[in-house]
């Protein structure tokens, strides 16, 4: 194995997992609103780009079969930067709908199969002592990636446009061009800084239809691991804690950009930038620390409903401003960030339970189907959402959504987590 210096790649390895990310997911949300899609046809397509996440389960095994980890990661990175330059070129085109979904496709799977080898490759890549030390660089560097894609990639476009004037596709097509040049850059760092583990090999002596029965055993205990009523208590969970989050998490970037004749707040793609993706990213990072901290000291059994409170009830700041639609940046970005410190600390609880439930056996690629339940009851929701809004208005979409609050409430009230679990032991 060559040795290398984590640091030199550690941090730059989870900004690359972060940024394709977060452009799938939301820069694909202000590009398509700016590009006069309505808000049903946003959340629709944009919803379909989480299946890759909601499968990835099914193609992980081959990712140990076929290469190394290390060949999978620069791959990808090449790939994911071919696809946003292939973004940048569909966008001034007449087929730009059409053309920039299909690289959104092919970003989407890629980026979902870098997150397979790169996470595995960090395994790997550093011994027991350097994974401790590392996991809290790693998860901050891919927030540094989101707060890069939310904030400053949507103020670039922004600004742009202003100078441009009139000019969304140019600005666009600029912003995608960019960030490709930078994810060859880390496709052309990465290629030369990894590290070559001599663990990381293919596993040659494994044929496919061994790592399929693999698979087919890791199916069968997760559906078999408890009581059928747990198994179903447990998945209905996954699929349904977050039901209120997945209804609003497109829609609240939609409402902010609308225009105030459409019921929205009307800000600027540069305020957005700052909303979204600076203000709202540290208050979802901040919550997250304090949930890790809470439950770390009395366990998640006990800080349960508060962590429930903590994700639903906030919600309720998009019933406010869809009433009073302030004009105060000051008072938006309070709520927003209100909503997203909530949802930081609430989200603890059903990270937590995921882990909870994967004790035992098998316990890392149940948790990959875990992850897979997750994705989906993302999916789901924003499936409709933007066809729901469009049908009541936001006002009225926001007060849906606190309704559907109850939904947390009831498939919480069902699931039995050990008192201990989660609890920091004393040495």
């Amino acid at each position: 194995m060559n040795k290398r210096n984590p640091w030199t790649w550690v941090p730059s390895l989870y900004f690359a997992e972060g940024l394709p990310y977060v452009i799938v997911m939301t820069v694909s949300l202000v590009l398509y609103k700016q590009m006069g899609l309505d808000n049903a046809d946003i959340t629709l397509y944009t919803s379909w780009l989480y299946l890759p996440w909601v499968i990835k389960p099914l193609w992980s095994p081959f990712v140990d079969l076929i290469r190394t980890k290390r060949w999978w990661i620069v791959s990808m990175q090449l790939l994911i930067g071919a696809a946003l330059g292939g973004v940048a070129f569909s966008i001034p085109t007449s087929t730009w709908l059409q053309s920039s979904l299909c690289f959104f496709w092919l970003m989407a799977f890629a980026s979902a199969t870098h997150d397979i080898a790169a996470d595995g490759f960090y395994m790997l890549g550093l011994d027991q002592h350097q994974q401790a030390f590392f996991v809290g660089i790693r998860s901050t560097f891919y927030r540094i990636a989101t707060l890069f894609g939310q904030g400053v990639l949507i103020m670039i476009a922004g600004n742009l446009q202003v100078l441009a004037r009139n000019g969304i596709p140019f600005s666009w097509a600029l912003v995608f061009y960019g960030t490709a040049g930078l994810m060859i850059a880390l496709w052309l760092w990465h290629g030369y800084i990894l590290p070559k583990p001599n663990e990381d090999k293919p596993k040659e002596d494994e044929r496919a239809s061994d790592i399929m029965k693999g698979f087919a055993d890791t199916i069968r205990t997760f559906f078999t691991k408890a009581p059928a009523r747990t198994v179903v208590i447990a998945i209905l969970f996954m699929l349904l804690y977050r039901m209120p989050e997945g209804l609003l998490v497109k829609i609240s970037t939609l409402f902010l950009l609308d225009g105030r004749n459409s019921g929205g707040l009307g800000i600027t793609p540069q305020e957005l930038g700052m909303v979204q993706g600076t203000v709202g990213v540290i208050g979802l990072t901040l919550g997250g620390i304090l949930g890790g901290i809470a439950a770390g000291r009395h366990g998640l059994r006990r800080w349960l409903w508060p962590m429930v409170c903590a994700i639903t009830l906030p919600d309720i700041v998009y019933v406010y401003l869809s009433y009073a639609l302030p004009e105060s940046l000051l008072i938006i970005n309070a709520c927003v960030f209100v909503e997203q410190f909530g949802y930081g600390f609430g989200f603890t609880a059903y990270m937590l339970y995921l882990i909870y439930y994967c004790q035992g056996e098998y316990k890392t690629s149940h948790y990959a189907l875990c992850t897979a339940f997750m994705a989906l009851s993302m999916m789901i929701p924003g499936l409709f959402a933007g066809a729901l809004q469009q049908a009541v208005g936001y006002q009225t979409f926001f007060l849906i959504v606190m309704a559907a609050c109850a939904i947390t409430f009831l498939v919480t009230a069902f699931i039995d987590v050990d008192p201990e679990f989660g609890v920091k032991k004393e040495k």
